[in-house]
């Protein structure tokens, strides 16, 4: 199953259930030129839910819940959506800006249980975007007891802010393709550096 909202920039998700995190930061309007946003409309919202949840089905192995939004719904996404943001920029040094409407995250609602294999799942619980935010947070916390959640990044290139999964074996990555934006940058510095020699001759 595709991920549309990553794969759409020609990047591998993040691996198993982290990738719904990845295409939920990757729903944003992002890139050059700029894509659309895949939550601007509640049906444009509702399309990527569904595709999204059927991919974390395959990944996972676990049934999709259901999920129907709202144009409410729809707003509370993205505005979800923005706090994932935030999150990445603060785990990375960067300066986090005010939390916004989705920062009642921890009233989200999820519950324990012991499955077939002994093992113990948390599981989603609530209606509409409370329920899609639920697994995200879910995959985000597991993540980062697998210590995965860290490799999980946004271009550095302002002009970009594509979200990636850093598989460099040292964690350094900070472009989401070296070749379209890592070059770029590396032209700007090298004018600026070329630039500020002259001005000191």
């Amino acid at each position: 199953m595709p991920w549309t909202a990553t794969t759409r920039y020609g990047l591998e998700p993040a691996p198993g259930g982290l990738a719904f995190v990845h295409d939920l930061l990757n729903t944003r309007p992002a890139g050059k030129p700029r894509t659309p946003d895949l939550l601007e409309t509640v049906e444009d919202a509702q399309s990527w839910l569904d595709q999204a949840l059927a991919s974390w089905s395959a990944a996972t192995g676990r049934p999709a819940p259901a999920v129907d939004l709202t144009a409410e719904d729809a707003r509370s996404l993205r505005d979800f959506r923005q706090d994932l943001q935030r999150s990445l920029h603060a785990r990375h040094g960067d300066p986090a800006s005010e939390p916004g409407t989705a920062a009642s995250l921890l009233t989200l609602p999820t519950a324990l249980r012991l499955d077939d294999h002994g093992v113990v799942r948390v599981e989603p619980r609530g209606t509409g975007w409370r329920r899609a935010a639920s697994l995200a947070l879910i995959e985000a916390y597991d993540a980062q007891g697998a210590d995965t959640l860290r490799r999980l990044k946004e271009c550095r290139n302002t002009r970009c802010q594509v979200a990636f999964y850093d598989r460099s074996r040292n964690n350094s990555g900070v472009w989401h393709d070296v070749h379209v934006c890592g070059n770029a940058a590396n032209l700007r510095s090298y004018r600026a550096r070329k630039r500020a020699g002259a001005d000191r001759a």
